[in-house]
């Protein structure tokens, strides 16, 4: 039951979600808006440059039908004539047609924003597959869209009878009137009916928006195993960063056990830390080469026995340098004198081993400052 309530789509959808969507051409459209925003802008349009464009219409017609001998007995005029009207009629619903055009450019942003996407213009041969496209027929989406079909067929179709009927006498009465006025009784059917279409569109379209918006986020919503592995993607698998650190750390331990055998010194706990130290000629202070606890710390002084390694045993000094020390850097200033007391052992220890003598005798309490040791951890 855990598994399948995981599985199931109930949260909503991220911004990167959201993101992703859009990047493939998914976001919320409304039809409805854009045939709305064309009816009104044209109703508009129509009522601002009606009364020009029906002037300029009246010309056309009269110029149109005048039968001129002359060009009756000459095809090539005629189309010449034909043309010029031609033009004519188009400059003069140019500015109907332009309004259109700029009311059908702008209704994406009435909802979900104008969005190109080169994704959704690559061929997808999926789209092609009839079983696919039956079962968005017979789908829960397409049965809304068959109701909201209906509907809004119902309405306009309604609506459009409605206004032929109540405008039937004045359609009648066009047939008897002159140009001027019957473009003119036309002019205002056109007007009159555009503007009970557009009112009836806005019902639709009040209705229609919220539900495309709902739908389209419903479509994104997630599940809670989706979620996760967002988060993972984003932030990064913890198992995979884990593994990760763990071969930095591997890589980490390796250089330093290889960077064992050249050190002067090992300082012990004696058995909870170990803390390697050379010092070279030109250096300007001991350098820290190695250091670790627990099994670690074993087998940095195993690598240093193998080695030849001197090993001096200093609790509190092995602490500090443990915990103040970084790896491949020079010791802490405050530890100078404590490891100086080492190395000149390790020194007195080399020339006993090349000359003989009396053997050097190992450090005893070593000062260290007192801030810098730390509480040994034991286990």
């Amino acid at each position: 039951m855990a598994e399948e309530s995981d599985l199931e789509k109930t949260e909503t959808a991220s911004a990167r979600r959201l993101e992703q969507a859009r990047e493939e051409g998914q976001v919320p459209r409304s039809r409805e808006v854009g045939t709305f925003l064309i009816l009104l802008v044209g109703a508009a349009a129509f009522w601002l440059v009606g009364p020009w464009i029906v002037e300029r219409v009246s010309g056309i017609f009269r110029r149109g039908l005048v039968v001129d001998q002359a060009l009756a007995r000459e095809p090539a005029l005629m189309l010449v004539r034909l043309a010029d009207i031609s033009v004519d009629a188009m400059l003069s619903f140019a500015p109907l047609f332009g309004a259109l055009i700029a009311a059908a450019l702008l209704s994406p942003f009435f909802v979900g924003s104008w969005n190109f996407s080169p994704k959704a213009l690559q061929p997808d041969v999926s789209r092609l597959n009839p079983l696919k496209g039956l079962s968005r027929i017979v789908s829960w989406s397409g049965l809304v869209e068959l109701i909201k079909a209906v509907v809004k067929s119902s309405l306009i179709g309604g609506v459009a009878v409605w206004v032929l009927w109540n405008e039937s006498g004045g359609l009648l009465d066009m047939f008897a009137q002159s140009i001027e006025v019957g473009l003119s009784s036309a002019a205002h059917l056109l007007s009159f009916s555009f503007l009970v279409i557009v009112s009836a569109m806005l019902l639709i379209v009040v209705v229609d928006v919220p539900f495309q918006i709902w739908q389209y986020h419903d479509k994104l919503k997630m599940s809670r195993q989706e979620v996760k592995q967002e988060g993972k993607e984003l932030e990064g698998n913890p198992e995979i960063k884990g593994r990760i650190r763990q071969l930095q750390r591997e890589a980490a331990r390796k250089r330093m056990m290889a960077a064992v055998p050249a050190a002067d010194v090992i300082v012990t706990n004696p058995t909870h830390y170990a803390v390697a130290l050379a010092y070279k000629s030109g250096m300007g202070a001991p350098k820290l080469l190695a250091k670790g606890a627990g099994e670690i710390a074993l087998k940095i002084r195993e690598v240093g026995a193998q080695n030849g390694v001197p090993t001096v045993e200093a609790a509190p000094l092995a602490r500090a340098l443990y915990r103040h020390a970084e790896l491949d850097q020079e010791i802490p200033a405050a530890l100078y004198a404590a490891v100086a007391e080492v190395l000149a052992y390790v020194y007195q220890l080399n020339s006993w081993r090349e000359a003989g003598g009396r053997y050097p005798q190992p450090p005893r309490e070593i000062a260290v400052p007192v801030e810098l040791i730390t509480e040994e951890v034991h286990g």
